[in-house]
Order: C-alpha cells, then structure tokens, then sequence
C-alpha cells in the first residue's frame, strides 16, 4: 500500500522529536517538524507527483525531499529506523503522555534514567520529578494522571487500580438484581497483582446482563451458554459464569483457582462431578479436605497440606503493628518524619523505622553524613517527645555497582537496622546483579534486603536473578526480604516466599511510604503474602515494640 500523506507527515514528526531527545541540532530538528506541517496540509498526493514537483514545493528542500522519495519507494525512513533502533521503547511511548515533550522526555530518560512510562508514574510518587529543573508540583500531578489514564486503557491493570470499579460494580449488579446470586471469581478472587479479566458467577441470565450492560454503555465482546463478557469505560474484560443454583458453587470453586490447582484437584478425588452443593466449604468436607482459601488455590502442595490439616492462620492487615521503610521530606518524602509519626500512632502502629534514602541517591536528595547525625538528633528529640512510640533510625541504603554499600562502617553502624536496596545500573546480567546482591546480604549491617528484583510490575520486569541462591544466602546471614507493598513493586514475587519460609527467612511487610498516605499500601502487601501462607510470626513488621528491640540487638 503507498503510503498517504499523513502517514509520512507522522514520520517526519516523530523523526523531529527523536532527534531532539537525542540532542541534536535544533534548526535540523525544527526543519522536519515544519516539513511534517506542511506535508500534512498539501492538496496534492505526494505518491502521485513526479520527483520533480515534490523538490518543488515551498518548504521542501533536497535533502527533505529525498527523504519523502525514500518512504515512497521503501515505505520507511532510514534515518528514522536508525534512532528508533537506539531509543528505548518506553523512551518512545514517553511521547503519548501530555505534558511531556521531547525536552522533558530526555531529561527523564538521560538524566533520571527512567525508561518507562510505569517507571515514571512511580517516580512522580516518589516525588522524584520536583528535584529536576522544569518540573514543578503541578506539572508532576499532570504527568502521573495522564500516565495513569493511559495505563488504564492497555487492558491489564493493577490489583490496586482496579479495586475501587470492581467493589463498586460488584456493590451495584446486588442492588440491580436483589434475587439472584453473584459472587466475584478469578483473578481478583485469587488475589493476583495483575488482573487481566474480572469475573463473575451468577445466577443472573444473559438476556438481563445485557440489558443491565447496555444502559450503563458496555459492549458485549462474545457470549455462549456458559458464559457472556462484556467491556467498559475501565478497558477491562468483564466475563460472568452463567449458572443455576445446582451449579453455582461448583462453578465458583471452578473460577477460583489455577490451573494448576484444578488438575492436582482432579488427581486427588478422581474427578467427581461439581454439582449440588450448598457452599464451598461443603465441597472440601465431602471430600475430607480441610478448606483451603481461593487465595491459596495456586499450587499442587496446598492440596496435600489440606488433606491433613487445617492450614495455618495467614496475616491479616490488623496483624501489622509497624511501618517499616519510609521515606521524609529529609530525602525526597512528602510528610515529615513527625507528620509520619503521628499519622503512625493515630492508625495504631507501635513503632515507625526512618529509612530516608543514602547519599549515591542524589535524584531522591540522598542523605550525606552530616545529614545523617543531623537527622539522629531529631529523632532523638522527637522520640522524647512522643514516647512510648519509637522512631527508629534506618537508611535505605544503596548497594553500589560493586555491591558495597553507600557510607563506611563507622557511619552504617550508627543505624538501628539498615535497609539495602538497588536503584542505579539496573540493566544488568543475572551474574552482576548477583554479586551485587550476594555481597550486600553477606554485608554484616544489612539487616533487611529491600525490593529484592527491582521490578515495577507491568513496566519493568527487574534485573535477573536467582531467587533461591539469594533466599538461601539472606538463610545463612541471617538477613530479612523485604515484601515491598507498593502495588507496582510487590517484591519479593509471593511465588518465591514460600521457599524462603521453608529456609526460615523472616519476611517483611513494607510499604516503601513516601507519604502518609502510602502506609494504606500494606495492604497489598499483606493480599499477596497470604497468597504464599505468610503468618504474622513470618513477618517482621508484625513484631511488637518490645520484640522489635530485641530482634534488632
């Protein structure tokens, strides 16, 4: 097909901003973008002129005009191919989100190191963006709504951003449709970090979903007698499992669990039929298996615990009686360590741990030495002021490209507990990150080991690692893994804990808070712990103030 006008005009343009990511000559960079202007406006086909006319055009030089030549005979720009082939996807996607132009975009990816758009609306959270010139509040705010909008309509969302529409859909198809049953299923059930599709069984009948779905501006996507699913405004599938009341519970255990789980499931009763149950529980009695939550239903050894015995009581969010790793306005915070403090007592938490970022983080105002006693000072005073709660003194320190820490050992040994974490030089291979992260474990002052992969789900998959040679060197050092709540971190991957538990590794429930808001994160945290069998006896911010003292001596 010959490529049209607007299709080699949006060539030149996206040629124009690419080049000015990279810094090059600014008359060079306006000329394509006037060329794309002007291609864009002309009456004329350029796919059906003579070479001779296309030179001839008012603002059409040689060098734009053999490159039009080009994208008409080849129906691409060499040129074009060249900087797409050295800019980073996400760098490029930067240029969907408003408020970002190609000036800003260079100085998040050059000068920031972000690579991704997810990358970024983290970093606006972290309230990152204010340290850099040409980016105030207001304009961070405007990034991350954007970003955020944007995100929505790929389709997959976060557990998190996705909560507030499911509860509320779910809250209006009971009001909608008093005599019949609905129960949320799948992914959100299970409590997975990504939910692609939310699901329902129901009672309800085709004809009256559709009905109900139409007036409210959905769209059916595909419909059978089983099931029928539907898409919104939120850019999410919305599939329902069509039952009676002689199937509904035995579809609803067939919708909460993985594959994985069905099959073991099958093996171990011989695939006795589901239907005519009362309730869930009732399922697992008739088989003589203890009840096992949808949120466990992942993997086959489960099933073999539960013909035992009852599986033990997992955490739950009232369980935690810390905040561990948190971020002040003396790094790059929201909320003073006072502000968090109080917000700490007022939620009912025992005991907060301070853990500003170290010097080498100079994007996020870092924490220089005479800082650091600075920052002891006032927290003694502070906790003077507020006893019997207890700030104690941490840093999230970072762990160097040759995997030593960021202060010296006279400086590291004046922290209750140290947090270490990777933050620069994340493109790396698995043996690199290893000995980065092996030698900080091995480091006598790293207490916890924070946001174990460096991923930000959904936008950047984290360094390569070897999760068990990690768990087992934290096992032999004697070192926490952090489970960072934040719902775009969620590492340590909840796949991963249930080996660290058998090790014997504590875990540790976080919320990486950069404001006081941020504590609500635990929750997250705490669905996708569950889903490993973490207790409240695994996990160190669980600990009381006097058993937090002694673990940290």
């Amino acid at each position: 097909m010959t490529p049209d006008n607007y299709y080699i005009a949006d060539q030149f343009s996206l040629l124009s901003k690419l080049m000015d990511i990279h810094g090059e000559n600014s008359f060079k960079t306006k000329s394509y973008s006037i060329a794309a202007f002007t291609i864009e406006k002309l009456p004329d086909q350029l796919s059906a002129l003579p070479s001779e006319k296309i030179f001839g055009i008012k603002g059409i030089g040689p060098n734009i005009g053999k490159k039009i030549i080009n994208i008409l005979e080849s129906g691409e720009l060499d040129v074009l191919k060249e900087y797409i082939r050295k800019t980073p996807p996400g760098v490029i996607e930067m240029l969907n989100i408003k408020g970002l132009g190609p000036k800003k975009i260079a100085t998040v990816w050059k000068e920031m190191e972000i690579e991704s758009i997810g990358e970024l609306v983290y970093a606006c959270n972290e309230n990152r963006l204010l340290l850099y010139k040409g980016f105030g509040e207001k304009t961070q705010n405007n990034i991350r709504d954007t970003i955020e909008f944007y995100l929505k309509n790929q389709g997959s969302h976060l557990y998190a951003e996705i909560e507030n529409f499911t509860l509320r859909l779910d809250q209006k198809l009971k009001e909608n449709f008093p005599e019949q049953s609905f129960s949320l299923a799948g992914e959100w059930r299970r409590q997975l970090e990504i939910i692609n599709q939310l699901e329902w069984v129901t009672t309800a009948d085709s004809i009256s979903l559709q009905s109900f779905f139409a007036k409210n501006a959905f769209a059916v996507l595909n419909a059978d007698e089983n099931k029928i699913v539907f898409r919104g405004s939120e850019n999410i599938a919305i599939c329902f499992w069509l039952s009676d009341r002689n199937t509904y519970f035995g579809r609803l255990f067939q919708h909460s669990a993985s594959e994985e789980f069905l099959q073991s499931w099958q093996n171990s009763v011989n695939g006795r039929e589901m239907i005519g149950f009362a309730s869930e529980e009732e399922i697992f009695s008739s088989h003589n298996i203890h009840f096992i939550p949808p949120f466990l239903r992942e993997k086959t050894p489960v099933i073999e615990q539960a013909q035992k015995s009852d599986l033990p009581n997992v955490i739950h969010t009232k369980d935690i009686k810390s905040i561990i790793h948190s971020h002040s306005t003396w790094s790059d915070g929201s909320n003073t360590v006072e502000a968090m403090a109080l917000a700490c007592i007022e939620k009912g938490f025992e005991y907060m741990v301070i853990s500003d970022h170290s010097k080498s983080a100079f994007y996020a105002n870092g924490l220089s030495e005479e800082r650091i006693r600075e920052q002891h000072n006032y927290i003694n005073e502070l906790n003077g002021k507020l006893a019997p709660f207890r700030v104690f003194k941490s840093i999230e320190c970072d762990i160097l490209n040759d995997g030593n820490l960021d202060y010296s050992d006279n400086i590291l040994s004046t922290f209750d507990l140290v947090i270490t974490s990777i933050h620069s030089n994340l493109k790396m291979t698995e043996e690199k990150a290893m000995m980065r992260l092996i030698r900080a474990i091995e480091n006598p002052h790293t207490t916890i080991l924070g946001h174990m992969t460096g991923r930000l789900i959904l936008s950047r998959p984290g360094y390569p690692v070897d999760h068990k040679k990690i768990i087992d060197a934290c096992a032999a050092n004697k070192v926490v893994i952090e489970l960072n709540a934040h719902p775009r971190r969620l590492d340590i991957d909840w796949r991963w804990i249930d080996y660290a538990l058998e090790r014997g590794v504590m875990i540790s429930i976080d919320p990486d808070a950069h404001s006081v808001e941020g504590f609500d994160d635990i929750k997250y945290g705490v669905l996708v712990a569950q889903k490993a069998g973490v207790t409240s006896r695994n996990n160190l911010s669980s600990f009381t103030l006097k058993e937090f003292e002694e673990f940290i001596k």
